[in-house]
């Protein structure tokens, strides 16, 4: 019996608004015997590249859905490495993505519910918490469902630097569709310029309103930042647009996602559609893998990501991603599996 490390990432305290130190521990008094540990007919998973998320700030409030539990690891997006396996349609040495305790091994035992990933466009593994991951899912699958794109319409993205906004960026750009896109700094609006969008700003210092009244009216509202952002395009909004809610990170911390115009959702018949990826995953997971891995390896699709390293690299990378500090995806890297 050789006993290893089993760190973690806990969940220490509930954050009063931004995340501060202490709120998230790196725990490192488990330990397990990856020999022996029993399987009871699952996998053993070496977890090797984590994927930190806005969504996961909303799981540290009491209310979140669900919130995670004090004292235990957080919860989250990523690719681990199979060590054992007890399943046959899961093969020790292949990989898995899927939503897992931050730790460095899991027992996960219903892996039945699972599959491999095959990798077979060879792009790196951070690229699957990322842009062949869950985010590029999410714009992919978002886009295809709601949407209902034209050539020549008029879209509009808030945070669209980030891993998902900048996937959707590009997918509007290959439907022929007119793209404003939204940033916080100019090196973010050089990446968002470089992906095709026709027209960015700095949110920080350009009056919204006045874009979207210059540039718009606006057919397609990507929202990933609600609030005063889901207002304006409200009232930009043209007749039978269509609203696509991602997320609302500028309410994260504070709580506050109020918006005063709604009533243009009837005066200007907008359908607006609020998702989770994991609902459209039945209808569009197995195209997802087949066409966006070899689009990223062509660099049909680009991407952009920030490496961390280690537990800590999540806690930093989530101070980062809600201080608007990087463009693209961060990512936090365990091990090289």
């Amino acid at each position: 019996m050789v006993l290893v490390t089993n760190a973690r990432l806990t969940f220490n305290s509930i954050p009063d608004g931004h995340l501060k130190p202490g709120d998230l521990v790196h725990d490192t008094s488990n330990k397990i015997d990856p020999d022996t540990v029993p399987l009871n007919g699952g996998i053993l998973l070496k977890l090797i590249v984590l994927s930190p998320d806005p969504f996961m700030r909303t799981l540290m409030n009491s209310d979140g859905e669900p919130p995670y539990d004090l004292g235990e690891p957080i919860n989250g997006f990523a690719v681990a490495f199979v060590v054992r396996s007890e399943v046959s349609t899961i093969k020790p040495g292949t990989h898995i993505h899927t939503f897992l305790p931050y730790q460095n091994y899991v027992v996960f035992p219903n892996a039945d519910l699972l599959a491999s990933l095959p990798n077979e466009a060879g792009i790196p593994w951070t690229a699957y918490v990322g842009a062949a991951g869950m985010p590029g899912q999410t714009a992919y699958m978002g886009w295809k469902e709601y949407a209902k794109a034209k050539k020549g319409d008029v879209a509009f993205m808030s945070g669209a630097a980030g891993p998902v906004g900048s996937f959707v960026v590009q997918l509007a750009k290959r439907d022929g569709v007119k793209v404003i896109a939204s940033a916080g700094s100019d090196s973010k609006l050089k990446f968002l310029k470089e992906l095709g969008a026709d027209v960015v700003f700095n949110y920080k210092t350009t009056s919204l309103s006045e874009v979207l009244k210059k540039e718009g009216p606006i057919d397609i509202f990507w929202d990933n930042v609600g609030g005063e952002t889901l207002d304006a395009a409200l009232y930009a909004a043209n007749l039978g647009a269509r609203f696509i809610e991602c997320g609302m990170i500028g309410g994260y911390n504070t709580g506050n996602v109020g918006v005063k115009n709604l009533y243009h959702l009837v005066t200007k018949s907008i359908s607006m559609h609020g998702f989770i990826v994991t609902t459209l995953w039945p209808k569009y997971l197995e195209d997802f893998y087949k066409e966006v891995p070899k689009l990223i390896a062509d660099g049909e699709i680009k991407h952009s990501e920030v490496v961390y390293k280690g537990f800590q690299g999540v806690e930093k990378a989530l101070e980062d991603m809600f201080n608007g500090v990087n463009a693209g995806k961060l990512v936090a890297v365990l091990g090289d599996d």
